[in-house]
C-alpha cells in the first residue's frame, strides 16, 4: 500500500476509539479511487462501521489494518455520531454498498476491471448480473463465492489474479474480508481492494436494502436484523461501541 498517497487526505482525518477515519464525501472517495488506480500501486480501503471499530479494539491484526489503510470511510450512523460527539464532523456516510454501485457505474466510462469475491455460492454471480442490468456496460470481469477456508486464500488469489482486476470487492464480513485482502493483494495485484460486507446480498436481490423511512430514521441496522436474525451478534456490538465512545470522553 502506498503510504505517500494514503497520507494525502486533504480534508484530514478524525479519530474514534484510537482509529483513523477519513473526512470524505462519496465524491471525494471516488476521486481517491481514481488516483489509486492511476498510480498502479495496490491500495486498501476500509469501510468503517461501529462493529469493525469495536472488533479492532481486541484484534491486533485488524487494528493494524486500520492504522495502515490508504482510505477509511465512515460506513455507519454510529461512526458519524461518535465523531460529532467528540467535536469532529464527518460530512456524510460513505458505505460499502454505495461505493460498489458508484464504482460499477464509473467503470462504464473508465473501463475499470472489477471483480466480485465473496458471499454464498451463486450470490456474487447474481449481484454481478443485476449490476450489469443497472449499469449497462459496467466492466465486471469475474466473480467467486467466499465459502472457502483461509488456508485456500493463496490458491483463490491466483485464480482471481488471472482476471487482472483494477478493483477488488470482497464480501466476507469483518474481519475476514480485510485479512483476506492483506494476505493476497500482492498476488492479485488490484490497485484498489475493499471489504463490502453484505453488499452482494443486497445487489443480488436476496436481501432488500432498508426502505427510505428506515434510512431517514437511522434504523438500517434494525432493518438488517429483521431481514436476517443471524446478524444479532453484529448488532450486539452496537451497545459496546456506544459504551466505549462514552467512556473515551470521560
Amino acid at each position: 500500500m502506498s503510504r505517500a498517497v494514503a497520507n494525502d487526505t486533504n480534508a484530514g482525518r478524525v479519530h474514534i476509539l484510537g482509529l483513523p477515519i477519513d473526512v470524505v464525501t462519496m465524491e471525494r472517495c471516488l476521486s481517491r479511487i481514481t488516483e489509486f488506480i492511476h498510480s498502479g500501486q495496490p491500495h486498501l480501503i476500509i469501510t468503517a462501521d461501529a462493529s469493525g471499530l469495536v472488533q479492532a479494539q481486541t484484534d491486533q491484526d485488524l487494528k493494524e489494518l486500520y492504522l495502515t489503510a490508504d482510505l477509511i470511510t465512515p460506513d455507519s450512523v454510529g461512526v458519524l455520531w461518535a465523531a460529532k460527539r467528540s467535536g469532529q464532523e464527518l460530512p456524510e456516510r460513505v458505505s460499502g454498498v454505495d461505493i460498489v454501485d458508484q464504482v460499477c457505474k464509473k467503470s462504464v466510462e473508465t473501463g475499470w476491471r472489477i471483480y466480485f469475491a465473496g458471499a454464498a455460492p451463486g450470490i456474487a454471480d447474481e449481484a454481478a448480473e443485476k449490476m450489469r442490468e443497472r449499469h449497462p456496460g459496467c466492466n465486471i470481469v469475474g466473480t467467486r463465492h467466499g465459502y472457502f477456508p483461509a488456508d485456500k486464500d493463496l490458491e483463490v488469489a491466483k485464480e482471481i489474479a488471472q482476471t487482472k482486476p483494477d478493483v477488488l470487492f470482497v464480501a466476507m464480513g469483518i474481519p475476514r474480508q480485510e485479512k483476506f485482502i492483506r494476505a493476497t493483494q500482492a498476488i492479485i495485484g488490484s490497485k484498489v481492494a475493499l471489504g463490502v460486507g453484505g453488499s452482494f446480498d443486497v445487489f443480488s436481490g436476496r436481501v432488500k436494502r432498508a426502505p427510505i423511512t428506515f434510512q431517514k430514521m437511522k434504523l438500517e441496522w434494525l432493518w438488517r436484523l429483521l431481514q436476517n436474525p443471524k446478524k444479532i451478534s453484529k448488532v450486539m456490538l452496537l451497545p459496546r461501541f456506544v459504551a466505549l465512545v462514552l467512556k473515551e470522553k470521560k
